[in-house]
C-alpha cells in the first residue's frame, strides 16, 4: 500500500512585521489530498501564486488569534476565491470573533460571497476536536499569549493493515472477507476454513502528527497536549539573549522551543515567527540544536514531507 501525502509546505515565516525576505505566518498542509490553510497573514494569497499552490483546493482555514500578522490576508484570500468562481462550502475555524470582522468588511464593501462560508468556533481553554473526516483529526490546543490562542494538532488516522498480495493469490476469499482482514479480522475462505490475519497480513505505516504552536510564552504543560508529535513548529520570536522580552511579549525564544519539543518528545522540530529585528538566522538554527537536534527552520518556501 502506498503512503499518503503528509506535505507542510510554509508560506510566511516573519513575526508581527514583514521583511523584504519573509511575510507573516501562514502555512499549507496537505494530508491525503485535505488542504488545510493554518493562518492567513499579509500576503497570503501571493505566497500561495508563487509557490503554485491553488486556491481552490482549500476548503478549511485554521486561524490562531486575532492579531493581525496571522489573519490580515484572510478578507483579500476570500475575495480572490469568490472572484475565480468559487461555489464548495470555505469552513474557518477561530475566535468567535472573527466571524464579525469578516462580515463587518463584507457588509461594508457590499461583498457577496458566491460560496458558503462557515465558522467553527475555537476555545483556549482546553484541547478540543474541532475537524474529523475518515482520514485526518484535527485539535485546537489552548496556548498562552496576550490574548486568546490556539495552536493546532493535525493527526492521521490509522491506516488499514496491509495484505501480502503473494500469500492473498493463493487462497479463495471473497472481497467482504479481505476487508475483514484490513480491519485486522481473521477472515474465512470459501471452503470455510479461518485464515488467521497474521498469516496474511501487516502493519501499516504508523500515523503521522503536525502540531502548530503558534504564539505562545514558554509552558511546560503544552507537551502533554502534543506527545510524541512526528513533526513540531513552535514560533521561536527571539533569541535566549532576549528571554525577558519574550516573557514580556508572551512569546518564546529558540531554545524554549526547543524544551517543548525534548518535553513532548517530538521527532523534528520547525523553528519561525521570527521578529524582524533578525537578518541571519542561524543563530536560531545553534540555540536549538543545541537541545534538540532535529531543528530546521520554516522559511518561506520549505516544504517538509512525512
Amino acid at each position: 500500500m502506498s503512503v499518503q501525502t503528509f506535505e507542510l509546505l510554509i508560506l510566511g515565516s516573519s513575526a508581527a512585521t514583514p521583511t523584504a525576505n519573509r511575510n507573516p505566518t501562514a502555512q499549507l498542509l496537505n494530508i491525503a489530498e485535505r488542504f488545510f490553510l493554518i493562518d492567513c497573514g499579509e500576503g497570503t494569497q501571493m505566497q500561495m501564486r508563487k509557490y503554485k499552490a491553488r486556491f481552490q483546493n482549500v476548503n478549511h482555514i485554521f486561524i490562531s488569534h486575532l492579531h493581525g500578522d496571522h489573519f490580515y490576508g484572510l478578507p483579500g484570500f476570500l475575495a480572490s476565491m469568490h472572484l475565480l468562481g468559487r461555489k464548495n462550502e470555505l469552513t474557518i475555524y477561530g475566535p468567535k470573533e472573527l466571524e464579525e470582522i469578516i462580515h463587518i468588511i463584507h457588509k461594508h464593501s457590499d461583498t457577496y460571497l458566491n460560496y458558503p462560508l462557515k465558522f467553527i468556533y475555537t476555545q483556549n481553554s482546553t484541547k478540543q476536536l474541532v475537524y474529523e473526516d475518515d482520514k485526518v483529526e484535527v485539535y485546537s490546543l489552548p496556548l498562552k499569549h496576550r490574548i486568546a490562542t490556539t495552536g493546532y494538532l493535525f493527526k492521521e488516522k490509522p491506516l488499514p493493515r496491509n495484505i501480502d498480495k503473494y500469500k492473498l493469490e493463493k487462497l479463495n476469499v471473497s472481497f467482504a472477507e479481505i476487508h475483514k482482514l484490513k480491519q485486522g479480522m481473521d477472515a474465512i475462505d470459501n471452503n470455510g476454513n479461518t485464515i488467521k490475519n497474521r498469516d496474511l497480513t501487516m502493519d501499516p505505516p504508523n500515523p503521522r502528527s503536525y502540531a502548530f504552536c503558534s504564539d505562545t510564552k514558554f509552558f511546560e504543560e503544552l507537551a502533554n497536549d502534543i506527545k510524541d508529535v512526528d513533526l513540531l513548529y513552535h514560533e521561536s520570536t527571539f533569541l535566549e539573549e532576549m528571554k525577558d522580552r519574550a516573557k514580556q511579549t508572551f512569546h518564546s525564544t529558540a531554545k524554549q522551543a526547543a524544551q517543548i519539543a525534548m518535553l513532548s518528545n517530538a521527532k523534528k522540530l520547525l523553528l519561525g515567527h521570527f521578529s524582524a529585528r533578525y537578518g541571519n538566522l542561524d543563530e536560531f538554527l545553534e540555540e536549538s540544536k543545541n537541545i534538540f537536534l532535529n531543528t530546521e527552520l520554516a522559511i518561506e518556501g520549505s516544504q517538509f514531507s512525512l
